[in-house]
């Protein structure tokens, strides 16, 4: 068993990636990071180094806390919310944890929202939750 949490470096996906951590402390479970990102032009070596020097921070603060974890950068094509949902049933997951940020009703519209995909779509439960 095992809680994903979906984590980007904002201080939503901070907030997500605490509350997994707390969760797995308490359940006695795995944490599975995920850092999930499309690729393509948007997403060059300075940013990929970017996000492997936080991914790295992260694995560190986890180790300190003692918390069996894997912490993965998928860089598949896939959005955010596919990438979640897969690994979550790939392992069988108890729930995924993720940060929400205010939207407005027209951004919501227009951009899509992966958390709406993934509280609709997955087939566990799924835990939001706010930055502070």
């Amino acid at each position: 068993m095992a809680i994903v949490v979906g984590y980007v470096a904002t201080k939503e996906g901070r907030a997500a990636l605490k509350r997994a951590a707390e969760e797995c402390v308490l359940r006695g479970t795995k944490l599975i990071v995920i850092s999930s990102h499309r690729g393509g032009k948007d997403f060059d070596a300075d940013e990929s180094a970017r996000f492997e020097s936080e991914l790295e921070r992260i694995k560190g603060v986890l180790e300190e806390k003692g918390l069996d974890h894997e912490v993965r950068q998928l860089v598949r094509g896939n959005d955010p919310a596919e990438d979640l949902i897969s690994v979550a049933e790939q392992e069988g997951a108890d729930f995924i944890v993720i940060g929400l940020r205010r939207r407005s009703p027209v951004g919501k519209l227009i951009l899509g929202s992966n958390a709406q995909r993934i509280l609709l779509d997955a087939s566990c439960p799924v835990l939001a939750v706010k930055a502070d």
